[in-house]
């Protein structure tokens, strides 16, 4: 089936629109201050030791990168076992800086630092591409989940729904998905363990929902499509088999 039986033209156009050049600078969305972080993850990340000690004395981006290499685990906001939860369990507990503080995870550190350092278009696709370690492009993906504007999510996403690198998320292991399954994830929930990503505005929503549900009958027609040309392929070579001891028969 053709591209068109999927989309209509404004959706061409829409997408031609989000994959076009652009500068090496990137916008910034939201609280240029807080990094649109939950304020309780915000103030624990800047009283940090670790951020304010270890963190400080990194000045470029590739040291960054190193740090979040040898150091990032988990992708939680918090370390494990280091916050009570008031009775809430699950990726919803403590929402919204509800119930005590903990540590703050090393992840949620480096990201922040990530944001101290104001990347490039060119520096966060190095991070999006990053061959060394899934937490790597992890940081990356959620500097822009939580950073870039909301109709950007789409374009910087969309190319990486498939991807099938496999990422634990949780704090002590045992929450592994792929890349694509996260990022999915990323575009259509709000919690995230103990906090929330920025809301998408509804229109914005609307449209990569729209996107997602079209991604999906595609790969639903291309599953059922695949057996049967397989099946084709068979049904040509038994044919051909057929032809051929028909051909030896009277040579």
């Amino acid at each position: 089936m053709a591209a068109s039986d999927f989309y209509g033209d404004g959706d061409i156009v829409d997408e031609e629109e989000d994959f076009r050049p652009r500068g090496n600078n990137l916008k910034l969305w939201g609280n240029q201050v807080t990094m649109n972080i939950n304020p309780m993850i915000h103030t624990n990340i800047i009283q940090s030791p670790y951020f304010k000690t270890n963190l400080i004395e990194l000045k470029t981006y590739h040291e960054v990168i190193d740090e979040i290499y040898y150091k990032v685990t988990h992708l939680e906001p918090w370390e494990r076992n280091s916050r009570r939860m008031g009775g809430q369990t699950g990726m919803c507990g403590g929402v919204r800086g509800v119930g005590a503080g903990g540590i703050v995870s090393t992840a949620y550190c480096l990201l922040f630092k990530l944001f101290t350092l104001k990347l490039t278009r060119k520096q966060l696709r190095g991070l999006l591409e990053h061959p060394d370690s899934p937490y790597i492009r992890a940081l990356g993906f959620m500097y822009i989940r939580y950073c870039l504007p909301p109709e950007d999510l789409w374009m910087w996403f969309a190319p990486y729904l498939d991807d099938e690198e496999e990422i634990d998320v949780r704090a002590g292991g045992g929450c592994s998905m792929t890349i694509g399954s996260m990022l999915e994830q990323w575009l259509t929930k709000l919690d995230w363990f103990s906090t929330l990503f920025p809301r998408i505005p509804v229109p914005v929503q609307k449209k990569i929902e729209e996107k997602l549900r079209i991604r999906r009958q595609k790969h639903v027609l291309e599953e059922v499509s695949r057996p049967l040309k397989h099946s084709d392929r068979e049904d040509r070579s038994d044919s051909e088999d057929r032809h051929l001891k028909e051909r030896r028969r009277y040579i």
